[in-house]
């Protein structure tokens, strides 16, 4: 069902002979981008006209109108079950303490007597953010959006999410409940790469959408190359690949453990990758041993589990030790990375690539999806080497504030001066002296201002 990687007996090798050896998933954006363009490119010149077309094309329904109207809202919350309303306020509450406190605080520096570098923290003004809705529901990302936006102060939040057939199309009800238990009132029935381009160029008429600074949000192939599309007009969080999940573990680990979370993230999508690294064959075989009966009693098996637990993006890989280990995951770089091996939190704090971190047996990563309070907007496809998940950061500018005063500047001058001429920017000097009289400088390095 799941193939396996020996990598133990021989040195392993570095950087990018490393990461080719490990599975991945196929995920061509650029191949996807040429299909999106003149998508994006009919929503520009055509709005909302457009959106209403894609719906009907792609998503089988046909809309009067894109927005979704305020008391389709209140009725998606007043109906919604108990339990499940209680669950996504406890998420709130949670992704609510720990987004709190990634808040900036402006700070000044005094660098020299007289001069001073601020930096302030800004929120983008407006942000359009994606949930998807293709295979299944995802309340769970609307909070992991939303939160973070408003906790950075972000004054204008929109939502998109697909048109249902099921629910006279618009987004499904759970979606729209979580919006407006979040105070989100602007929300449009509206997916793929068209959303994206609905945020991008912005739609007018009364159901119009004013254009965003940044679009955030996990989708498919389709919303990531719009997103490839619009960089440079508009900011984005990720290229959001297929889910994958990474777990390091030795022969400490309980394979009913393992197995049930590599079956949890393989349920998401026939592309999710589940990737085992250890160094205990016992615990692989055991492993495997243990797929079988937890799959045999889950659903979503033959469109879903199956395909991605035996497709080339997954595999048990064997290593000589944890300290390999390591080095694998690291080179692999997992959206989602369980540590399951003895002293679990000391190998955990070694990790330098992971979207997330997930530590010991009772940490596993369907808590980091709900409730753990931590985002589970990350990134995949090996970017976490360069990039971080979703946070409150990613919705805040910093910006430098410089302030000098006349002296402060006079004493630097001649630094300024010489470094322009040496890069061949003359004018560069000559803004500071013009500032300053003939002579002015003497006093300042024993420096004088030529030609003045």
């Amino acid at each position: 069902m799941i193939s396996r990687i020996d990598l133990r007996g021989d040195a392993l090798p570095e950087g990018a002979a490393l990461r080719d050896l490990l599975p991945r998933a196929e995920f061509d954006v650029e191949a996807a981008l040429e299909k999106v363009r003149p998508i994006c490119e009919d929503v520009r010149h055509r709005g909302t006209e457009a959106l209403i077309d894609y719906a009907e094309r792609f998503d089988g329904v046909k809309l009067e109108r894109v927005r979704v109207p305020a008391e389709a809202l209140d009725e998606a919350l007043e109906r919604l079950d108990p339990a499940v309303r209680a669950a996504l306020e406890e998420s709130i509450r949670r992704a609510r303490i720990v987004h709190r406190a990634q808040r900036r605080s402006e700070h000044t520096t005094q660098v020299v007597p007289g001069g001073t570098v601020t930096e302030k923290w800004v929120p983008v003004e407006r942000v359009g953010l994606y949930a998807p809705g293709g295979r299944s529901v995802y309340p769970s990302s609307v909070i992991m959006n939303v939160v973070p936006a408003q906790e950075a102060g972000v004054e204008s939040i929109a939502l998109a999410s697909p048109p249902q057939a099921d629910f006279d199309g618009l987004p499904h009800p759970t979606i729209l409940a979580a919006c407006a238990l979040l105070g989100i009132d602007e929300v449009y029935a509206a997916g793929g790469a068209q959303a994206v381009a609905m945020f991008a160029y912005g739609t007018s008429g009364d159901d119009g959408c004013a254009p965003a600074n940044m679009v955030t949000g996990p989708g498919n192939v389709w919303v990531a190359a719009a997103k490839r599309y619009f960089t440079g007009r508009i900011g984005i969080d990720t290229e959001a690949g297929p889910t994958e999940i990474a777990v390091l573990a030795d022969s400490t680990a309980d394979p009913v453990h393992v197995a049930a979370d590599l079956i949890s993230q393989a349920e998401h999508d026939p592309l999710a990758a589940a990737v085992l690294v250890t160094d205990s064959v016992e615990l692989a075989d055991a492993v495997e041993k243990e797929l079988e009966p937890q799959i045999a009693a889950t659903k979503h098996v033959e469109d879903r589990i199956l395909p991605a637990l035996s497709g080339k993006q997954s595999a048990i890989v064997l290593v000589d030790g944890v300290e390999e280990g390591l080095r694998v995951v690291d080179a692999y770089g997992a959206e989602h990375l369980e540590i399951q091996t003895a002293d679990a939190a000391e190998v955990a704090a070694r990790v330098r690539n992971a979207g997330a971190i997930f530590v010991g047996p009772y940490a596993p990563v369907s808590l980091g999806d709900y409730c753990a309070g931590s985002n589970h907007v990350l990134p995949t496809g090996g970017c976490a080497c360069h990039s971080s998940g979703l946070s409150v950061q990613s919705f805040l500018r910093g910006i430098h504030i410089v302030d000098y005063t006349r002296d402060a500047l006079a004493e630097v001058t001649h630094h300024v001066v010489t470094l322009a001429e040496a890069e061949d920017l003359p004018a560069h000097g000559a803004a500071l002296k013009a500032r300053f009289a003939e002579g002015e400088l003497d006093q300042h390095n024993g420096w004088k201002v030529p030609g003045r």
